[in-house]
């Protein structure tokens, strides 16, 4: 049986919505509005992980965490009623959505593959390349709304859609209680630290690696797992150099943290024309610094679920785990022809770290071991995740109840 760590988070006070990146968690945070209380609300951290950080500015409730995830799957999350957050985050698919890249409301392509959700309170920032956006509110507000591209569609009808929620007396209460003592708490700002608060809950931490390492379970992982494990710590393949920790991923925020932990990588993907170049509209860090040695720097994702959440890279261009590994023994990937032909070994600006290597058939398959030996399936089926509405289908494997 899992032993559960709990954190209790004691919350008196509502603050007004604002922005703020403290991590301290005292309820009395600033911006007080209110004297009413609402619902402490208990985190379940698994053995061996450290606390989230809470923002000041966004403390969580009972209350918010229930707001926050029907407003997650409710279809009125859009301008025309056609999707919702967990349209491209779906829990059977460790909260992504299978596409090369996500498709908006209005059908509009996006140029990024949706990230997985899986513990993204950790992340110490929250997309694949922007070092602005460091809190899951000023992300949830990213795809509600952005204009190029279009996603949620909130531009120009904001007003509508939280009428929408106004006029529903379920959302009626439901704001109240989340938000007391605001005079009007149906704005875009609630409705980002509602979802904010339910996606802080989505911490996974209970995969046949964990149980091996954090919970002394000796026959949690197989044998050809735990060979795929020493070679994944291995300077040989320096996987852990990027996908490393209880998350990991190198950029991580929580309770014990004293300095900002981020870090961008170039792993050779692309090198147009061979002068390190990456498609136009995925240039990753390079878009935000214009800097030639960011250049096609993305952040390395978290690998918990990995296994549930192909196609890979920032921009799904690789399909298989199987093809992922071929990509870092290479050193880079090979673009033989087309307007993205060239060598991605060679890429100038691709990171040191990434220099290829040589494994047996029988030593790739123990790595993909690995890489399956860190699906949590509790966590995949945990119906204080699922749809409130019934909409989605659970992944095969959840038991059917």
């Amino acid at each position: 049986m899992q032993i559960k760590f709990y954190w209790i988070i004691a919350v008196l006070f509502i603050g007004a919505c604002g922005g703020g990146d403290s991590g301290n968690n005292d309820a009395n945070s600033t911006g007080v509005s209110s004297a009413e209380t609402v619902t402490a609300y208990t985190v379940s951290v698994p053995p061996g992980f450290p606390l989230p950080k809470i923002l000041e500015d966004n403390p969580l409730s009972a209350e918010k965490v229930t707001l926050g995830k029907r407003l997650f799957y409710d279809n009125r999350m859009s301008s025309n009623n056609t999707m919702s957050c967990a349209s491209c985050h779906l829990q059977s698919q460790a909260f992504t959505d299978g596409l090369l890249t996500s498709v908006g409301s209005t059908g509009e392509v996006h140029p990024r593959n949706s990230m997985t959700l899986t513990n993204a309170v950790y992340n110490s920032r929250l997309n694949w390349a922007n070092p602005m956006i460091k809190t899951l509110q000023a992300q949830a507000l990213i795809p509600m709304l952005g204009e190029s591209p279009i996603e949620l569609g909130w531009s120009g009808n904001e007003q509508k859609i939280l009428d929408s929620f106004r006029v529903d007396p379920l959302y009626r209460d439901e704001f109240v209680q989340a938000f007391p003592g605001e005079v009007d708490p149906f704005t875009a700002g609630y409705v980002a630290k509602a979802i904010a608060a339910f996606v802080s809950t989505l911490i996974s931490g209970n995969s046949a690696f964990d149980k091996s390492l954090y919970q002394n379970d000796s026959t949690a992982m197989s044998d050809s797992a735990k060979r795929g494990r020493d070679l994944f710590f291995s300077e040989r393949l320096e996987c852990f150099h990027c996908h490393g920790g209880f998350n990991f991923s190198q950029s991580v925020n929580h309770s014990g943290t004293v300095f900002d932990e981020v870090e961008f990588h170039n792993n050779g993907l692309y090198n147009i024309g061979g002068t390190g170049a990456y498609p136009d509209n995925n240039r990753g860090l390079w878009e935000f610094t214009f800097k030639a040695e960011d250049m096609g720097r993305f952040r390395a994702p978290t690998l918990r679920n990995v296994e549930l959440t192909a196609p890979y890279m920032h921009d799904g261009s690789i399909a298989t785990l199987e093809e992922v590994i071929d990509h870092y023994a290479r050193g880079g990937r090979q673009i033989e022809s087309g307007e993205y032909a060239g060598d991605g070994a060679r890429n100038p600006f691709k990171s040191e770290l990434i220099n290829g290597f040589v494994l047996t058939e029988a030593e790739k398959t123990d790595l993909l071991n690995f890489l399956k030996s860190l699906t949590d399936w509790e966590f995949v089926c945990d119906k204080r995740f699922s749809d409130p509405f019934g909409n989605q289908l659970p992944h095969p494997n959840c038991p059917q109840l």
